[in-house]
């Protein structure tokens, strides 16, 4: 099975990089990426705390939800971030950042 996305959709925007590494994903986070990031998972330890029917049940909740939170706030900046490196998703910030250190993928 090929899970290569590329193999059924066209990027609609300039692509910076077509299979960009971790950590050039992470390092292209940018402050909407961050904020989506703390609004998700601190959502998320908000509704486990609220979760927690009996009084020693709300701490163990509270945690959980937070790393749901963590790893999916996670997941969603990455996917944004790869998406515009990627050229799914708007990139004129990439494009121009990129073509500006010399880089041509």
């Amino acid at each position: 099975m090929n899970t290569d996305i590329t193999a059924s959709a066209k990027p609609e925007y300039p692509v910076v990089d077509r299979n960009p590494p971790f950590t050039k994903v992470v390092g292209n986070f940018n402050t909407l990426d961050y904020l989506r990031f703390v609004t998700i998972t601190g959502v998320s330890v908000t509704v486990g705390y609220l979760s927690g029917i009996k009084p020693g049940l709300k701490g163990p909740s509270m945690v959980t939800g937070g790393l749901i939170g963590l790893m999916g706030g996670f997941m969603y900046a990455y996917q944004n971030s790869a998406g515009r490196l990627m050229g799914f998703f708007p990139n004129e910030g990439e494009v121009a950042h990129y073509q500006k250190r010399g880089f041509n993928n």
